[in-house]
């Protein structure tokens, strides 16, 4: 268990959240492991097989501060809420917005071009990284293919068109991530995106960052008050946290994708971090997730140039910062919601 910023992790199985006074204790096996004044405190997220008091549960609740349950692989399983909040004419603005015939493809649009340049930004980047010719052969190639699927998103209107064009630059930025790996590339290669469970180690790796950066951007979503399941690109189902899916999309390669790189380039997380369960599921030890959470959190603290502010945020801000941007669109106040452009 660690705090990073003003968020406890809890990854200790069987630990025990309690509240004593204005003071959060851990218990593990009866003893008190951790604590820390609940004040300290925005949000708690707890890995697998850990206990949380009802009066902490209460108390998180009353405060507005989230309470988050994963699996022990890091799937999203509940998140505690206190009662509903917020500026509800933003929320009225964007639910009116998801039955216009015009909003939404703008939107979507924006959305999938963000995430189209950002993937390639992180292709050619690649290319330049590398010596060797066949990698810069297949980078150049998957360039050049997300720029002919830029142009073919300009003059799509349908939502439906979109979707499908954000597929074929996924599967082809896929096709090259593989080879964006210089150390160990037997034990990391993969066979484009698998999910649900990961197939290989570089899968299992991504999705367990795409749960922490989803779980970043529905809390974006909620503070500017937003309602999380009402998107614009993804399509609406119960449960399912269509907006933060959304607002991640444009994250995914330059914070994700890149993070995961880095730490198996720098071999901080090794072929022998994961096992494989009967069935085929590749999943995260127990003593990986806690490196990638950290390695995480310090990446949310590097500086990122946002191109609509004009300066230097830290890229834990950018969620934030993009669902203001797209409420400030939602009630008016801008004519396009812009995405986040990496540069």
């Amino acid at each position: 268990m660690y705090q990073l910023l003003n968020t406890l992790y809890v990854t200790t199985d069987k630990a025990y959240l309690r509240l004593d006074h204005e003071t959060l204790k851990v218990d593990v096996e009866g003893t008190t492991k951790l604590q820390v004044p609940l004040h300290h405190l925005g949000g708690i997220v707890c890995f697998g097989n850990v206990l949380v008091s009802p009066f902490l549960l209460h108390r998180c609740a009353e405060d507005g501060r989230a309470v988050v349950f994963l699996d022990h692989h890091g799937q999203f399983k509940a998140r505690l809420e206190g009662p509903v909040s917020g500026n509800v004419l933003l929320r009225r603005a964007q639910h009116l917005a998801v039955s216009d015939s015009i909003k939404p493809p703008l939107i979507a649009r924006n959305i999938v071009a963000g995430k189209i340049q950002n993937a390639r930004q992180i292709v050619l980047r690649a290319a330049r990284e590398t010596d060797n010719p066949e990698d810069i052969a297949f980078f150049t190639e998957c360039a050049n293919t997300l720029l002919g699927l830029l142009a073919s998103l300009e003059s799509s209107t349908e939502l439906e068109q979109m979707r499908g064009i954000e597929g074929n630059a996924a599967r082809a930025y896929f096709s090259v991530l593989g080879r964006m790996v210089r150390v160990d590339r037997e034990a990391f290669g993969m066979n484009g995106r698998s999910r649900r469970p990961p197939l290989d180690r570089m899968n299992a790796l991504l999705s367990f960052l795409y749960t922490l950066l989803l779980s970043d951007c529905v809390a974006a979503a909620e503070a500017v008050g937003l309602d999380p399941q009402i998107g614009f690109l993804h399509a609406l189902r119960p449960g399912r946290p269509a907006l933060g899916l959304d607002l991640m999309e444009e994250l995914r390669a330059v914070l994700a994708d890149r993070l995961a790189l880095t730490l198996i380039n720098r071999q901080q997380i090794t072929r022998d971090d994961f096992h494989q369960r009967p069935g085929g599921a590749v999943l995260l030890e127990d003593e990986a997730r806690k490196t990638v959470v950290v390695a995480y959190q310090k990446r949310k603290q590097d500086e990122v140039q946002h191109p609509v502010l004009g300066q230097k945020v830290p890229f834990g801000l950018v969620p934030h910062i993009q669902a203001r941007l797209l409420a400030r669109y939602l009630r008016g106040d801008l004519s396009i919601y812009p995405p986040f452009l990496y540069r």
